[in-house]
């Protein structure tokens, strides 16, 4: 028996992807930029192992039995083992692609809630797999299948995906386009709205939107391509106010297409728009006090949650601003209301104590998450980390890291 145990991050865009032009392929309508996050707080973890002894492919996730029926996460399995079929053994374990596999796999954060978990989580599968099956090269396209976005999070920094023109897909793929630390310092502040699934998918809003709104087509010809253009030119030149003002414009657009919809795809709530107002406050009396490298930007996936980029010189202010407009209910500790990096916030000023108390919105986040950009997907080496019992190749009954 073979086992290998993983993790893969989470990767935030800050211009989206939204529309397919092949559904079955999971092929872009544009490309796409991401930042990944820092498994530190926020990871899929996936344990896989091969044995010849295995009398079928078996799945469980976050403690649960599932179908290995899904067509994407086959797509994922069946590519792996073709890719593996083709390799060159030395003789022993030469039918390694022909045997079964049992996958366990868990996120540390919510599924299904707009925090992209299905990107961390193919993201990890895919690599696990190929770790096992001793499987080498370009794998995001292969992530792609299971996700469109987990492409991204083969990749640590900030990763593009190339939309590609090819038919097949071979040419849809992603690449980092910079380090973690090309920002530096670069902080990530994330404002749980809701933990809760949310209730319009990705993919069908996805396929929504490019069958119904006229927007969208604004938004593929002729916003797009220039944006992308500007926000790298942005990021190669460390143009941190352009980036911000393009990565909050592109969030808004996407939303904007969303609501073209028909019948809309409504995924923001009345306390997102009020982060993102606290947001723009924020920046408006950074400008006025001629301090523009000091911004900070939200941008919201396909859900209510808020995911704020603060270079860390004003993360201790960011934070506490957030605090002051939308603290926790009383039933709540700071520790259980922040999670992630440890910091000590500062004392807010008067100036930025009057933004928050007229936003002031008690209870109506779930919990913040501070983190920062991170590595991509990496292999726990420690047996003890497994998902999976190395002996009997079923679920470890506990599990103290995740």
């Amino acid at each position: 028996m073979k086992t290998v145990t993983c993790t893969a991050p989470v990767n935030i865009a800050v211009i989206k992807y939204w529309g397919k032009r092949d559904e079955k392929l999971i092929l872009p309508l544009n490309d796409s930029i991401s930042f990944t996050l820092s498994q530190d707080e926020m990871c899929a973890k996936t344990t896989v192992s091969i044995s010849p002894k295995f009398s079928e492919d078996q799945f469980w996730l976050n403690d649960k039995k599932e179908s290995l029926e899904n067509p994407r996460i086959q797509n994922c399995l069946k590519e792996i083992r073709r890719r593996a079929s083709k390799r060159k053994f030395d003789g022993k374990d030469e039918n390694v692609w022909s045997w079964h596999v049992h996958i366990c796999s868990k996120n540390n954060f919510p599924t299904a809630a707009g925090l992209a978990s299905s990107a961390a989580g193919y993201a990890c599968l895919v690599y696990a797999l190929g770790q096992v099956y001793g499987v080498e090269g370009d794998l995001s396209p292969v992530a792609r299948q299971g996700s469109g976005s987990a492409c991204r999070s083969v990749h640590g920094g900030l990763v593009r995906w190339h939309k590609g023109e090819d038919d097949d897909g071979a040419d849809s793929v992603a690449r980092p386009i910079a380090p973690p630390g090309h920002f530096p310092d670069l902080q990530v502040i994330i404002c749980v709205v809701s933990a809760g699934q949310k209730k319009t998918g990705s993919t069908e809003g996805m396929r929504q939107t490019v069958a119904s709104s006229s927007l969208m087509q604004h938004r593929i010809k002729v916003s797009l391509p220039s944006r992308i253009e500007s926000m790298m030119k942005a990021i190669e030149e460390k143009d941190w106010p352009t980036f911000c003002d393009l990565t909050i414009a592109d969030s808004n657009e996407m939303h904007a297409v969303c609501l073209d919809t028909s019948p809309p795809c409504v995924y923001m709530t009345d306390t997102s728009h009020a982060v993102a107002s606290l947001i723009h406050k924020y920046n408006d009396l950074k400008t006025d006090q001629g301090d523009i490298n000091h911004k900070v930007c939200y941008t919201f996936d396909a859900g209510p949650n808020a995911c704020i980029f603060t270079p860390g010189a004003v993360a201790k202010e960011v934070l506490p601003l957030l605090l002051q407009a939308f603290p926790p209910p009383p039933a709540q500790t700071p520790k259980e209301y922040v999670k992630g990096i440890a910091s000590q916030p500062a004392p807010l000023s008067k100036e930025l104590k009057r933004l928050a108390d007229g936003c002031a919105q008690s209870g109506k986040l779930q919990y913040l998450i501070h983190t920062k950009v991170g590595d991509g997907p990496r292999v726990l080496v420690d047996p003890a980390s497994s998902l999976l019992n190395t002996t009997t190749g079923l679920p470890n009954t506990t599990d103290g890291d995740m």
